[in-house]
């Protein structure tokens, strides 16, 4: 049986011990306050015309990000009627979960060393920061996670992961993830 009174995932233990006094030494930074962290991870899973025709997609769509998470995912609501795609304002569209602390470390050693290698003809993750510290990528499909059982899905969706640092630079961003072994292909 897993004591998770002292359990710490994998990352977090090896970023407390060796990454931040790289990190630290890498940017000459003065203060521990100062190095790069993860502040949260968020995924997205947007089902679109599907969810439309068929409002069980939506739930299913949750369903498979509860499990890909290990928390409780919440649907996505339309904000607006659209008429000519037959959207109705609060209609379920998606589904999005927030990650912190010891779910966010454990979701991204799944990501990093299960899932991505799961990818089809997978050469790498393409640096998209934002300019602010923030990378975001997308996968086309949610079924390269362990937690998916593919016999029991109806639909293959793509999604979103958006991983939030306290980062200043890109620079500084992109050096923490390759700390964390993202295998970025540039």
């Amino acid at each position: 049986m897993l004591d998770t009174a002292n359990y710490t995932p994998r990352l977090k233990d090896q970023y407390k011990s060796t990454i931040r006094a790289a990190m630290k030494e890498e940017f000459g930074y003065g203060n521990d306050m100062q190095i790069p962290r993860l502040d949260k991870i968020v995924l997205n899973i947007g089902c679109g015309a599907e969810a439309v025709r068929d409002s069980k997609k939506a739930k299913a769509a949750v369903e498979d990000l509860t499990a890909i998470a290990g928390q409780k995912a919440m649907a996505t609501l339309a904000k607006k009627s659209i008429a000519g795609f037959r959207v109705r304002e609060e209609m379920p569209l998606g589904a999005k979960v927030t990650l912190r602390g010891d779910r966010m470390y454990e979701f991204l050693d799944r990501l990093i060393t299960i899932a991505l290698p799961r990818v089809r003809d997978f050469r790498g993750v393409k640096p998209s920061f934002d300019g602010r510290g923030n990378f975001a990528m997308g996968m086309k499909e949610h079924i390269v996670f362990p937690e998916i059982d593919f016999d029991k899905v109806d639909e293959v969706w793509g999604m979103d992961i958006i991983i939030t640092t306290t980062a200043n630079t890109d620079a500084e961003a992109k050096s923490l993830l390759k700390a964390f072994n993202m295998p970025f292909n540039a």
